[in-house]
């Protein structure tokens, strides 16, 4: 086992949460005309943004990342006969966000003024993999829970791991029910962050220990 490899994958787990954080904070400041409260993230990448790339940007490198962190946690967790699905749903949702940048919704402004009807293929594919995202990001922490159950060397994560499920849920509820209008863009982002910051916590712990043995008892 590489074990430089295997750090730096796990290093992705809080490289990928601050690129994609970094880029929208930095993408919102330089746009013009553009409410946080209102809008919602992913239109800081469409063509009519200030700076589409650095959303982008942040979208390719939180999909990256993820990926890589997802392989990381499933080695760390004893491979694949030990670790159970909740690694393979992160490496899904690592795949699932990089479609979701690459698919770019057609304008910034959820309603801007005069603008025709409908959407893009793209758009609707943008929301697609966006939808697979979230629901990927609100299972696997519950997966990795149960994983950790009755594990000494993981168990004081299984908390934080239910926690951070069922606040995603009870946060995108109130997003997609639209019940705290005009500030959903606030809800959506810390909606997106709390699985987030469960990943960058799940990566701290594992650069603190080495990965198991593959097919093996957790190390």
């Amino acid at each position: 086992m590489d074990a430089a490899g295997f750090r730096l994958r796990a290093a992705c787990g809080i490289a990928g949460p601050v690129a994609f954080t970094g880029a929208w904070v930095a993408s919102t400041l330089r746009q013009t005309g553009y409410s946080i409260a209102e809008e919602h993230l992913s239109g800081l990448a469409a063509p009519d943004a200030r700076d589409p790339a650095i959303m982008l940007a942040g979208f390719l490198a939180l999909g990256a990342c993820t990926t890589a962190f997802g392989s990381a946690l499933r080695e760390a967790l004893g491979g694949p006969g030990l670790a159970g699905p909740g690694p393979w749903l992160v490496r899904c949702a690592g795949i699932g966000t990089v479609a979701a940048g690459l698919l770019r919704r057609d304008r910034m402004l959820l309603h801007p003024p005069g603008a025709v009807p409908g959407q893009s293929w793209h758009n609707h594919g943008h929301d697609l993999a966006s939808g697979i995202v979230y629901a990927a990001l609100l299972v696997a922490p519950l997966l990795l829970a149960r994983r950790f159950d009755g594990d000494p060397a993981w168990s004081r994560l299984r908390g934080p791991a239910v926690a951070a499920s069922l606040t995603t849920a009870a946060l995108l509820a109130l997003f997609w029910s639209q019940a705290l209008e005009p500030w959903n863009g606030i809800v959506q982002r810390v909606a997106v962050t709390v699985p987030l910051g469960f990943m960058a916590a799940l990566a701290g712990r594992l650069l603190t220990r080495p990965p198991a043995p593959a097919g093996g008892a957790p190390a």
